[in-house]
């Protein structure tokens, strides 16, 4: 989380009763973001300054893996967008033994309102990560995701802004778990529009993976 005071408690409570273990990494906050998600109960782990999302996902992926009872890594964005019952399902799907991997994808039902324009961005980031990696995604860059442990332990970001979406992908193709995409809905608000979820934000995300 960074800077998400006024919404990161309601998600806390949202997530408790079904994942009693949520752990907050504070990217560097100055909104006191971190008072809000220990009130909420949340464990919190902070990063002295602001380092981006993809330091935030290695962080909090190695502090969860320290805990030897850690089965599933659940990633869910601080900001209210994702559903508690889409990750519940995703869960699921790991621990039936289908896949060592599941990640959300916006695009494979109708429940998520996207613009033409944005949805033709993140298209053309699905094709380009399809002929990079070989991995037939629709949503490459979904923040919903679930990890086995297995897998978590293999992952290694180094790209700390939003690049880490793209390498996280790479290393996947890399890795190659059994995978597969779940149908989720992202719940776009004006709050979370406007910390991260912009036209320009995506076009961002194209550039970076044609030119990076």
């Amino acid at each position: 989380m960074y800077n998400e005071a006024t919404v990161v408690g309601d998600v806390i409570k949202g997530l408790l009763p079904v994942f009693p273990h949520v752990v907050c990494i504070d990217d560097g906050s100055s909104d006191g973001s971190q008072n809000v998600a220990r009130e909420a109960g949340a464990l919190v782990v902070q990063h002295p300054v602001n380092l981006g999302q993809g330091a935030a996902l290695q962080t909090g992926i190695e502090y969860a893996l320290r805990d030897p009872a850690t089965t599933e890594i659940v990633t869910f964005d601080a900001d209210g967008q994702h559903r508690v019952e889409d990750a519940l399902a995703m869960v699921a799907r790991i621990r039936s033994g289908e896949a060592e991997v599941v990640l959300g994808s916006r695009f494979l039902d109708d429940r998520t309102q996207v613009s033409k324009m944005k949805r033709l961005v993140l298209r053309v980031a699905a094709v380009q990560s399809r002929w990079s990696t070989g991995m037939a995604l629709t949503d490459a860059h979904n923040g919903l995701r679930v990890f086995g442990v297995g897998t978590a332990a293999r992952i290694d970001l180094k790209q700390n802004r939003m690049a880490h979406a793209s390498e996280l992908i790479h290393q996947l193709a890399e890795i190659k778990p059994r995978w597969v995409e779940h149908p989720v809905e992202i719940i776009y608000t004006d709050y979370s529009k406007a910390k991260g979820q912009s036209l320009l934000n995506s076009v961002n995300i194209v550039a970076d993976l044609f030119f990076r």
